[in-house]
């Protein structure tokens, strides 16, 4: 059995965007891998942030994934800062790591833009440490939207850069590129993002999703009920594909190119059977957020699994680099 290592950042509350693109995938992956999955608080405070409600976001953030399906049975969920060996193999690897390599990395250029006031070093070694999580768990595969290649690329490029100067030791790990299309936001413009507010979370009322929906971007070319549309280009109907049956998509599409149907009735049908699809995982949600200490325990088991893997790991690098013990 493959081990897959996957991280995702305390952001609090999951939306749908996340739970398309990335957790959903997670959860059908425990069938087939030996699954990390990692809260990367450490990745987190690279950008601006609140630090008194970090430890909450943390905690909404495993409550959610619990929610979601995530069977702590079968995947080692824990949080990165709890494990510190993370940040020690990450220093070994810096050794490794060009600096001109860093400075390539798109995502560091398009942050720094973004935050021009907190230009830190540990948003330019952000690739080092998320190139550490991965392998110190010898994964050999990691699930990756195309943004994230880059990042991907270069953790394969330390690997080599350690083999070829301390020995054949870790593998290089693979992409698992996402089948899932690009989940706009509800402005049918930009990706699902909480920092724009174009999102719905999975803990959302009913009432709050279909009021959301109902002033949701459609196809443009719909500027009357009676003029016909392309699903296509409609981001109502690429969420039809995800929780709507093979007739009802059908009905969506016809209705649309054949104004048939109106955007209303279309955004209706939709919120329907979205609301239908969260209701097991709001009711799960609900349960553990009732039971905080239990996500904590189960965050705390986590841990002390991933530290028994880390730990073995980082001891077999530290004879292999030569430091003293």
């Amino acid at each position: 059995m493959e081990t897959v290592f996957s991280g995702i950042q305390p952001s609090g509350e999951l939306h749908l965007g996340n739970y398309l693109g990335a957790v959903r995938n997670w959860v059908r992956m425990q069938e087939q891998y030996r699954c990390f999955i990692c809260i990367v608080d450490y990745h987190a405070i690279t950008q601006n942030y609140d630090p008194e409600t970090l430890a909450q976001r943390t905690l909404e953030m495993a409550t959610d994934l619990l929610a979601c399906g995530i069977d702590p049975e079968r995947t080692v969920l824990f949080v990165q800062s709890s494990v510190p060996e993370h940040t020690e193999l990450c220093w070994i690897l810096n050794t490794v790591t060009p600096f001109g390599d860093l400075g390539r990395m798109t995502q560091f250029k398009d942050k720094s833009e973004k935050q021009t006031d907190n230009i830190n070093a540990g948003l330019f070694n952000y690739p080092v440490l998320q190139a550490a999580d991965i392998i110190l768990y010898k994964a050999t595969v990691v699930p990756v939207g195309a943004d994230q290649l880059q990042h991907l690329e270069l953790a394969r490029e330390i690997v080599r850069r350690f083999n070829a100067r301390w020995g054949e030791y870790f593998p290089e790990p693979k992409a698992l590129l996402s089948s899932t299309p690009k989940i706009l936001g509800l402005d049918g413009q930009a990706k699902m993002s909480k920092s724009i507010g174009n999102t719905i979370a999975l803990g959302e009322d009913d009432d709050s999703i279909r009021q959301k929906l109902a002033t949701a971007a459609t196809d443009p070319a719909r500027v009357r009920r009676k003029d016909p549309g392309n699903p296509d280009v409609c981001n109502i109907h690429t969420l039809h594909t995800f929780f709507s049956d093979e007739e009802r998509i059908q009905w969506v599409r016809s209705g649309c190119m054949t104004a048939g149907i109106g955007c209303f009735d279309c955004k209706k049908a939709l919120a329907d059977n979205l609301i239908a699809h969260l209701q097991p995982i709001r009711e799960r949600r609900a349960h553990l957020q009732a039971n905080p200490k239990e996500v904590g325990e189960i965050l705390r088991q986590g841990a002390r699994k991933a530290r028994t893997v880390a730990r073995q790991t980082v001891s077999e690098v530290r004879q292999r680099v030569g430091l003293w013990s």
